[in-house]
């Protein structure tokens, strides 16, 4: 059985490295400096991506993060969904540039089925929050 010190720690750590969508919203909101990266592929980004993400894929990350994200910036990187290691690859990739990086679980699946604000090459996309992963009726889970 796991001790409760260990548990903490364990708990405070992920708590560190990771976020979720409603937080990184709620950042957003109350004026937080970071950068919101979306590290999927071009024909992802177009297709639809959180309001105020910048594109850097994955693989241009070492080449290009410097140049893109200015250092000390704090970072919160995101792919597509809970099946998809991309963002765990992504903020790796930018932990070893120097930056403070957090990793925002759920994805862009989550963020968008959250209800949260999305936009494509078009403009705003409007979506209904779904019923499984957020209150229709609320702002948050209040977890």
């Amino acid at each position: 059985m796991t001790n409760t010190t260990e548990a903490s720690r364990h708990f405070a750590a992920k708590l560190r490295f990771e976020t979720d969508p409603s937080d990184v919203r709620a950042a957003q909101e109350a004026g937080e400096r970071f950068a919101l990266i979306d590290t999927r592929g071009e024909a992802a980004w177009r297709q639809g991506r959180a309001i105020g993400a910048i594109h850097l894929p994955t693989a241009e990350i070492a080449e290009r993060a410097a140049r893109v994200v200015e250092p000390g910036i704090p970072v919160v990187v995101y792919c597509w969904g809970p099946g998809c290691n991309g963002s765990t690859k992504a903020a790796l990739a930018f932990s070893l540039q120097g930056y403070e990086v957090r990793e925002m679980i759920g994805g862009f699946e989550y963020w968008a089925r959250e209800g949260l604000p999305v936009e494509d090459d078009h403009g705003d996309v409007t979506r209904a929050a779904d019923p499984l992963t957020a209150p229709v009726d609320g702002i948050s889970c209040a977890c």
